[in-house]
């Protein structure tokens, strides 16, 4: 399966798909059974502190978000896959490509009005996305001007169905870190996105401007988040200039 290529789980609507039988713990259950919605699971995740990694390098399952309460973008994006999936919807990521190395996953699915994404990130503009995008292209583009700061740029995406990408592997519910998914979307071929360098350029020194001014803050300055899920809390009082 590449960047290029239509995964079979992208022809699916949310809802259609038959979902599998699964071991939940009661507290893994009550989570599934409680989130319905995209909108639902992103609510959730916005709530979990975003783990930093403090104690070393981790990719959980949602078994393994759900028993130390929090997760990172990857750890949030297949939480999202495996609670949506028990509602019919296709396990889909899309890995963003950064040229600083830093990328981005995000769930991802296609609803009767286009193509929408949960997400979880350390930058308020790299949550998630209202099903309102005509195609996976246009869906990564919405995350191209707030991927930029000191270093990060998207140069290109990705989409995955985890099921194809990693067969009998347990991405799902492994006690264990699940490294293999993080090389898989590595070793996944990405479709390119060109930017114009000049208004990178712009934007690049504008979050610098805003840094320097507002230590320790992260900016939502953009001027359209109309297509943007909720956001969590600790961002709602960020400056806006």
């Amino acid at each position: 399966m590449n960047g290029g290529s239509i995964p079979d789980g992208r022809r699916q609507y949310a809802g259609q798909l038959t979902p599998p039988d699964l071991p939940f713990t009661p507290a893994e259950r009550r989570i599934v059974d409680t989130l319905r919605t995209p909108a639902a699971v992103q609510g959730w995740l916005n709530r979990l502190p975003y783990n930093t990694e403090r104690g070393g390098g981790t990719q959980r399952t949602f078994r393994g978000v759900v028993r130390h309460g929090m997760a990172h973008c990857m750890e949030a994006a297949i939480s999202a896959a495996v609670i949506l999936e028990q509602r019919g919807y296709p396990p889909l990521v899309m890995s963003l490509e950064s040229i600083d190395q830093l990328d981005h996953v995000i769930f991802v699915y296609r609803g009767p009005r286009g193509w929408g994404s949960v997400a979880r990130s350390r930058d308020p503009g790299l949550h998630g996305r209202k099903p309102v995008f005509r195609g996976p292209r246009e869906l990564a583009l919405s995350y191209v001007d707030e991927y930029v700061d000191l270093t990060g740029g998207i140069r290109g995406y990705g989409v995955a169905d985890l099921r194809a990408l990693m067969g009998s592997y347990d991405w799902r519910l492994s006690p264990k870190n699940v490294w293999a998914v993080e090389q898989a979307l590595i070793d996944l071929p990405h479709r390119a996105i060109r930017t114009d360098a000049v208004r990178i350029d712009r934007l690049r020194r504008k979050y610098r401007a805003f840094v320097e001014a507002h230590p320790g803050k992260k900016p939502v300055y953009w001027y359209d988040r109309s297509r943007w899920m909720p956001i969590p809390a600790k961002f709602l009082d960020t400056p806006r200039v």
